[in-house]
């Protein structure tokens, strides 16, 4: 971890107390509040994967998911809304490089928020392209300067052919805009991550400049470096490294309540005094360990694939969505069992291991950490045995 990322976070640590504080106010106004916005910037968080050729910060994988991770053990929101800013201005780099320029002219601070799952259309006419459609989970798009979405190409109303020929899967394109070109449709009332304001932006016939298009998946990055590979292999492992960190707040929880001398009703000892409840703590934090231990090993694969030029590889991104599925799995079971373990004190409002079970268990409701990936990787085992 280089010298950036030691600074970075020894500020955040300075300043957890004070995050950790507005964790009520986070939640009731189901959006970051402006000034921690201004905080993350200071920071440096969502110029994290920046390029320094733009004044960025261009961090190894390591280094980023590491300041991820501490912001999310302070509290959810803000970490989810670290992970996924830090990491968006990757779609960014598929643009023309005129474009991209263009973004990062004013800075390195730029704030990005979209959604990939293809859930709108793109279609050429003779004004030029025009895109429709709602897309879901736009975390940050509250206080986000761009915001993009997946669209199916289509003509004359019909999807397009793929690149596979006939039969193929549609011609995929992502359109990146300035925010005020999106409405906000206010949706985002869930049962966990309520401060990540990740609400569906929309778009009705909206004209999209053709050098605004981008192709996430096979198209080329318009910046050298690492990390401009590839842009899904880091996707699931930036999850990982959120839902490690709400993991390990979950146990910091518990801890402390334990920590308060806290006598549950009808039991004979203190929490910290009792061999069952001891029992059941160092069981979770084995279970801790061993998803902070592999999400670090699959980091480090990362990362060492980048210096070398091959991350962009099918097997390595159906490795780490197997990881991210797996460590998804565990943090909420982690979750769960700090929340019993605090027994009826959980349940209030006030209790961060009612907010911290349910933000994980929001969080593994993601498509990028769903069981059914697990299928790729099944796959894989089978052509290498």
């Amino acid at each position: 971890m280089n010298d950036v990322a030691q600074r970075m976070l020894a500020e955040i640590r300075e300043l957890s107390s004070d995050i950790a504080s507005r964790a009520a106010q986070i939640e009731a106004e189901r959006r970051l509040p402006a000034d921690l916005v201004q905080t993350m910037r200071s920071i440096g968080v969502f110029r994290m994967y920046v390029p320094r050729s733009h004044g960025g910060l261009e961090l190894d994988i390591e280094s980023a998911m590491a300041v991820v991770s501490a912001l999310s053990r302070i509290d959810s929101s803000i970490g989810w809304l670290a992970g996924i800013g830090s990491t968006a201005p990757l779609f960014a780099t598929r643009l023309p490089r005129k474009v991209f320029d263009e973004m990062y002219r004013h800075g390195p601070d730029v704030i990005i928020a979209g959604a990939v799952q293809p859930t709108g259309t793109l279609e050429e006419t003779a004004d030029g392209w025009r895109g429709n459609g709602r897309w879901a989970f736009a975390s940050g798009c509250m206080h986000a300067d761009w915001m993009f979405g997946i669209g199916v190409v289509t003509a004359n109303g019909n999807a397009a052919g793929g690149t596979n020929g006939a039969g193929g899967p549609p011609a995929m394109r992502g359109m990146m805009l300035p925010a005020g070109a999106w409405r906000i449709e206010d949706t985002w009332s869930v049962a966990g991550l309520e401060g990540t304001g990740s609400h569906h932006i929309s778009l009705t016939n909206a004209p999209v400049p053709a050098n605004h298009l981008f192709d996430h998946i096979n198209g080329e990055s318009c910046v050298a470096g690492p990390l401009y590979q590839a842009v899904g292999a880091l996707l699931a492992p930036m999850g990982s490294a959120m839902m490690v960190g709400i993991a390990e707040g979950a146990l910091d929880a518990i801890v402390a309540l334990a920590n308060t001398g806290r006598q549950q009703f009808r039991v004979a000892t203190a929490m910290r005094d009792s061999e069952i409840f001891l029992h059941d703590l160092g069981r979770i934090e084995a279970d801790l360990r061993a998803t902070r231990a592999l999400h670090d090993a699959q980091v480090r694969v990362l990362w060492q694939r980048a210096l070398e030029g091959t991350l962009n590889d099918d097997a390595l991104y159906a490795q780490a969505a197997q990881a991210a599925v797996w460590i998804a799995r565990t943090c909420v079971q982690i979750g769960d069992a700090c929340f019993a373990l605090g027994g009826g004190a959980a349940i209030y409002d006030s209790s961060p291991l009612q907010r911290r079970l349910r933000d994980l268990h929001v969080a593994a409701q993601h498509a990028a950490v769903h069981p059914r990936h697990y299928v790729s990787a099944g796959k894989l085992l089978l052509k290498r045995g």
